[in-house]
This record gives C-alpha cells, structure tokens and sequence, in this order.
C-alpha cells in the first residue's frame, strides 16, 4: 500500500489533475489486486501526508470512486474498497421468479423482509390489479439477496383473493400462487432507468444516485385476470437484460420472395 501512497510521481504536470493521478492510483490498484475487496483505506488526512496531497485533492479522488461504486464509506467506520458484483444476464423473454433464476446459476437465494401487509391499496393498485370498492391488498417488500449480494428490491402487491395471507411467503412468491393454481402466464413487463435515492441506495449497498434499473410487471392467468403487480429496482452494476429479436413474419417472407 506504501507504494500507492508514495509522493513520487504525483509532480508530473502532464498527467492531469493531481485528484485524477490519484483516483488513477486506487483503481489500477484495485484492479490488479492489491487494493481487495473489503480492505480499508487510510484516513483522509493521513492519505494526504502520505502523497503530499492536499486534503480537498485527496477527498475529491475519493468521492469520485465512491461515486461510481469501487469504494464505500461507512459511518464511523472509514473507506473500503468495494465488493466485487458478478454481472448477471436475464432474458426478458421467460417468466421466470428472482428464485427460479438465481437457481438455474447455482447460486443462493435468500430475502430481507421490509414488511409483508393487507392494506388499502393505492390508486395505482387499484388501476393495475383491477380492484374494486372495498378490496384489499397484500403488500409484499423484500430486498432480494444473491451468495450474500444485494441485487434487487421487489415491491410486490397482490389482491387477497389471490394471496389471504402474505406471510405464506418466505421465499419464492411464485412458488406459493402456483400451490393455489394462481402463477401468472403470461406479463407485460416495462423497464426504465433510475438513480437510486437514499432508501434504495441504503438496501443495496451503493451509493446513493448509483444506476439502476426499474422494472415494473403486471401478471396475468390463463383467464387474462391480472394476478401480481410489481414494482423492482435492480442494481445498474449487478443486471444485463437481454432479449432475443426476430424478423415478422412478412420480413421474412419478403427476403424469400425472388426478384
């Protein structure tokens, strides 16, 4: 770590800004392993009599890399380098649950409840499940955990004629309306980007204003009875969707037509 701190070097007018020259220090040492994930960084200021930096040029490399997610702070405790997140690909072709999916990598699952509550639903609710006067909803909000990593918070909601009693849930959503003859076949899915706020950053682990992706999907029975409405934000770092694109079939009729 000495030779990352070290003074020499930093006095190259032609390799930028000093913050720059130092922010450059700390990723290429992370990158080649010398800074691991969950090691401490010095204090500020002790980093600044070690490089000859200033204070302000040394807290501005800093914020820049907790900015972009390879350094967390944490409160009372000091700056870290980051853990690493596998990036995982989805196909928004299948519908699939979070535990069918982490399940077909290998990997483990498991859910941090925020709350599971029958409420009065929102109009949003009301619009998206179909409800009508009198009607309750079961409130389902969890942070979906994957081999210890924050990837996702899922806000689902539910009709409790579909599900009486949101604390059958323990895992796999899915799992419990297909026990009842009620998994969706069917999903309108719509993504959109987003910076993440204080709350959602806190749940996830990064920091906050870090991308991410919002999802919204609305879940549909055989009967075309909308059965799940859920709103998810998943880390920007963490998530590749991906789907797979076809020609209609009058393109390709079209190509195969002789000219």
């Amino acid at each position: 770590m000495d030779m990352i701190f070290s003074p020499i070097g930093f006095d190259d007018a032609g390799s930028g800004p000093l913050y720059l020259q130092l922010q450059k220090r700390l990723v290429e040492a992370i990158s080649a392993g010398r800074l691991a994930a969950g090691d401490s960084l010095p204090a500020e200021r002790d980093m600044a009599t070690m490089t000859g930096l200033s204070r302000v040029t040394v807290r501005k490399a800093v914020q820049a890399l907790v900015a972009n997610g390879q350094l967390v702070q944490r409160r009372g405790s000091g700056t870290f380098v980051a853990p690493k997140v596998e990036r995982l690909e989805q196909a928004l072709s299948l519908l699939t649950s979070f535990t069918e999916d982490m399940a077909r990598r290998g990997k483990s699952v498991e859910s941090v409840w925020i709350s599971r509550q029958i409420t009065s639903p929102s109009p949003e609710e009301v619009m998206a499940l179909g409800l009508g006067i009198g009607d309750r909803v079961a409130r389902l909000e969890r942070v979906r955990r994957s081999d210890d990593v924050p990837l996702a918070i899922e806000r689902a909601s539910l009709s409790t004629a579909t599900l009486p009693d949101p604390e059958l849930v323990q895992t796999s959503l899915y799992a419990v309306l297909e026990s009842r003859g009620l998994r969706p076949v069917r999903a309108v899915q719509r993504i959109s980007a987003a910076n993440l706020g204080a709350r959602d950053a806190e749940l996830l682990g990064v920091p906050i204003g870090a991308a991410g992706l919002r999802i919204e999907r609305i879940g549909y029975l055989p009967s075309g009875r909308v059965v799940e409405f859920t709103r998810s934000l998943y880390r920007g770092d963490a998530y590749d969707f991906a789907v797979e694109l076809t020609l209609p079939p009058q393109a390709g009729a079209l190509e195969r037509t002789p000219t």
